[in-house]
């Protein structure tokens, strides 16, 4: 085999339609664009969500709710999860590496769901009422 005799796969290539070459081509005439209007003039169309004038879809609706970028760097962690985790100290680099958190999160926040039953010392780590109960009432504390 040499670099000059190499042809792609049988049937893989075809010939381009070529439109607008006379009536014999059967795309003479229209080329296939049908008689007049917008769709048929060259450099006719409309931009996305163009609806002929008519005010569009999407600015007749209300705007609606909004994201905060913020919440990113947010976590929650249950108490469930911080049970089966198993560690006496608990901060956010242990709940990174046990992957409870994102690599992202700054800020966690503990959250009552579910119970606790071992000793559990929070440092840097915020908590709810309600799960700060919960780990005081296990032994353990939060600071």
């Amino acid at each position: 085999m040499e670099l000059n005799s190499i042809k792609p796969a049988a049937g893989a290539k075809h010939a381009k339609r070529r439109v607008g070459r006379g009536i014999g081509s059967g795309l003479g005439k229209t080329a296939g664009r049908g008689h007049k209007g917008q769709k048929s003039r060259s450099g006719g169309y409309h931009k996305v969500g163009f609806e002929g004038g008519q005010m569009p879809l999407q600015r007749r609706l209300p705007k609606r709710g909004f994201k905060s970028q913020s919440l990113k760097y947010n976590a929650e962690v249950t108490l469930r999860a911080l049970d089966q985790l198993g560690l006496a100290e608990v901060d956010v680099a242990a709940l990174k590496q046990a992957g409870l958190v994102s690599a992202m999160a700054k800020v966690v926040k503990v959250i009552k769901c579910g119970e606790l039953t071992k000793s559990v010392k929070l440092t840097g780590v915020v908590a709810t009422a309600g799960a700060k109960a919960a780990i005081e009432a296990a032994g353990g504390a939060v600071a």
